[in-house]
């Protein structure tokens, strides 16, 4: 059992008594009806059945949200609303299945009645206009889904090879730094598609201000150094990542106008030298993808790169995020057990990690939106 596991297991004596006679009461059929007739438990009975339900409904739910972002329903419907036959027209959807992908849209809060037969945007579908991170998620777990269709086979290591393994060119083979530039586009799309809100919530939460210059390892096409990089103009920011995604960077970096102050480095964070001269280096959503031994060779190699004042900030989703514990052991749990390498984990377990490679004081960050990521910073 793991730290985490074990922190969470009840106790012996009366708390497992008490676990049992709870298990058993509402494993009850007579229990179930009774709770549902009473008026004062008929409302916690009616949301555990909901409940209960939206775990097995929601595949159904994912491929709605799918269909909409494929279908391109939320900027169709981002100036207004329109009729359901309109909605069918440019959709190239018949009325009936328009009116139905409509119907499944305002159940899920993603659309919303705008009188007779017309629809428009609900508080969810508004959120993924100009969304590109989300929608690139959306696209992405097509794979995911595609490797979780017979879990047991995953959870027993019998799937064999699977699409989220090919996806990350590095998930079968750390040592692996020779990517094709054709590989390396399609996966450094979505990381970059995906990164601006963290890079965002990172600097918010910790500035970068009192440093001179940053090193964001695994950085793909530097999304967060130019977002450093902009929010900080004295600093000069540089990115390692593999070759094929470094030459991406560099374009990114004269594409905005930086390269004067920003660089990009090529090679393989495990085997090849890092380079020096940071104050602050950057690890962002790079731990979880890794197993231990992996995640204190990397952190053993930011160690010896950085001065005794340097900083090293670690940006991730973290298990056991109070307000989105399913983020942490469900998503993130089977999602790299489908990679085929890493795991999630919490703060403390970082941090254990962290005091291994020799780093002395670490401190977690709060951030705003902690189902996006948690932070630690960490010191020599």
């Amino acid at each position: 059992m793991n730290t985490q596991a074990a922190a969470h297991a009840p106790s012996s004596g009366w708390l497992e008594r008490l676990f049992a006679w709870r298990d058993r009461l509402i494993a009850s059929d007579a229990f179930r009806r009774r709770a549902a007739a009473f008026p004062l438990t008929r409302p916690l009975a009616r949301k555990a059945a909901r409940d209960l339900f939206d775990l097995c409904a929601g595949f159904v739910y994912s491929q709605i949200l799918l269909a909409c972002v494929r279908l391109d329903v939320f900027r169709l419907l981002a100036d207004g609303p329109l009729a359901l036959a309109t909605l069918a027209q440019r959709t190239g959807l018949d009325d009936d299945a328009a009116e139905r992908l409509a119907r499944a849209g305002v159940a899920l809060g993603l659309l919303a009645w705008r009188g007779e037969q017309r629809v428009g945007l609900g508080q969810l579908g508004a959120a993924m206009v100009g969304n590109e991170a989300l929608k690139a998620m959306v696209e992405h777990h097509a794979l995911l889904y595609a490797d979780l269709e017979d879990p047991v086979a995953l959870l027993r290591g019998q799937a064999g090879a699977t699409r989220l393994s090919s996806y990350w060119p590095y998930a079968a083979d750390r040592a692996r730094a020779g990517v094709a530039a054709g590989h390396a586009l399609e996966y450094s799309k979505l990381m970059s598609a995906s990164q601006p809100l963290i890079a965002e919530e990172l600097l918010d939460a910790y500035p970068l201000k009192r440093h001179a210059r940053l090193l964001d390892i695994g950085g793909g096409e530097g999304r967060f150094a130019i977002a450093a990089a902009r929010r900080h103009p004295h600093l000069q920011v540089s990115v390692f990542d593999l070759p094929a995604v470094a030459e991406r960077a560099r374009a990114q970096f004269a594409a905005q106008g930086i390269a004067d102050r920003a660089s990009a480095h090529g090679g393989n964070f495990f085997t090849d030298p890092l380079p020096g001269g940071a104050d602050v280096v950057s690890l962002i959503r790079v731990m979880f993808d890794h197993d231990d031994a992996s995640v204190l060779a990397i952190l053993a190699n930011v160690r010896a790169l950085l001065p005794a004042t340097g900083t090293l900030v670690i940006a991730e989703p973290m298990a056991a995020t109070r307000g989105a514990l399913p983020m942490g052991d469900a998503y993130f749990g089977f999602y790299l057990l489908a990679m085929g390498r890493g795991r999630s984990r919490t703060a403390e377990e970082l941090r254990a990690l962290l005091q291994r490679a020799g780093f002395s004081r670490v401190q977690q960050v709060s951030t705003r939106m902690p189902l996006q990521t948690g932070i630690l910073i960490a010191n020599p």
